[in-house]
């Protein structure tokens, strides 16, 4: 049968244009796969570098990036004793290209605000938790040559000059400010709180004698305590510290106050379940992975992980307890 050149010419065309969209939607799925896979992962921390949330992000970023095969940038975005930083992360789409590294101060600055009768920041249902990386409990810091050598006689002192001792923080109602007035207030003293952006400036005022007093994670204090210029006091742990057995806790010290820093991994809330999967693989391996572990070693910061339900129900409770210590110390400016 011979073909009719009119009729064949049009379908050799139209085949012809077929083939040239598909390659098209073919370059176009490359490349896109290829972006989303070569784009930078923010890891928020907000807080100042120095501070446990920083400490433990950088080196979390290392292990973290090789395991979802894309750079992960760490970001300090400070402010308002991390709210800024969280609310930022909290508005982030959940594509997996923002975390956060947050610490038990996320659950405490929506309740601050409630008491304080200021605008919501966030709320937890704005965040997806993938993973506990670290849980720590305070400890209590006055500089080497302060003349307290023990708590009572820091108590003591404080008793007797009401207001005239004082204590930095990494802000208002952040972690260690909530810790360190669970304590004054265990112990009926008043005490002057000078409030800074972040645990590392709050450190820093401390060294340099700005405040009497700080209460931080030990894997801040060790490399300061290994340099003789601080003298701990006693931690807000349950038990005491493997690192430094010698130093009570205080509850044995006669307050009944128990307070832990905890740093978690978290996602803007809306990952698809097999991002959200991805993430918790990926974050559980670098967690994991022998480097990450003796870096935290050697920072004295005992690595506690969880993720899924056993997270979910250790955030719940930790809530509920942070929500009761936050209404006690009612509204402050």
């Amino acid at each position: 049968m011979k073909l009719n050149r009119k009729v064949i010419r049009p379908l050799f065309m139209a085949l012809q244009n077929v083939i040239y969209c598909i390659s098209l939607i073919l370059i176009a799925n490359t490349s896109f796969a290829a972006d989303s896979q070569d784009k930078n992962v923010t890891l928020i921390v907000p807080l100042a570098p120095g501070g446990i949330a920083d400490i433990t992000a950088r080196p979390l970023s290392v292990t973290l990036a090789r395991e979802l095969g894309q750079p992960v940038i760490v970001e300090n975005k400070i402010g308002a004793g991390g709210a800024v930083g969280m609310a930022y992360a909290s508005k982030q789409k959940p594509d997996g290209n923002t975390l956060l590294m947050a610490l038990s101060s996320i659950l405490i600055i929506p309740e601050s605000e409630k008491v304080s009768g200021k605008p919501i920041s966030y709320t937890m249902a704005n965040f997806t938790p993938i993973a506990l990386v670290s849980a720590d409990p305070t400890v209590l810091i006055v500089r080497a040559n302060s003349p307290w050598k023990t708590l009572e006689e820091f108590i003591k002192d404080a008793k007797a000059h009401p207001n005239k001792l004082s204590y930095s923080s990494s802000g208002i109602y952040g972690t260690t400010h909530v810790a360190q007035a669970m304590l004054w207030q265990a112990a009926g003293v008043d005490l002057l709180h000078v409030p800074y952006n972040g645990g590392g400036p709050s450190m820093t005022a401390l060294l340099a004698g700005q405040v009497d007093a700080v209460a931080q994670a030990p894997g801040v204090a060790a490399p300061h305590l290994k340099a003789g210029t601080i003298r701990l006091l006693g931690t807000w742990g349950n038990e005491r510290l493997k690192a430094y057995p010698e130093l009570p806790t205080m509850k044995e010290q006669g307050y009944d106050v128990e307070f832990y820093i905890w740093s978690g991994l978290f996602s803007p809330s809306g990952l698809t379940p097999e991002k959200l999967a991805q993430l918790r693989k990926a974050a559980k391996n670098s967690i994991n992975d022998p480097t990450f572990i003796s870096t935290m070693a050697n920072m004295n910061t005992p690595i506690k992980y969880l993720e899924g339900a056993e997270l979910d129900k250790f955030i719940s409770q930790d809530q509920k307890r942070l929500s009761a210590v936050i209404k006690a110390m009612g509204k402050l400016e």
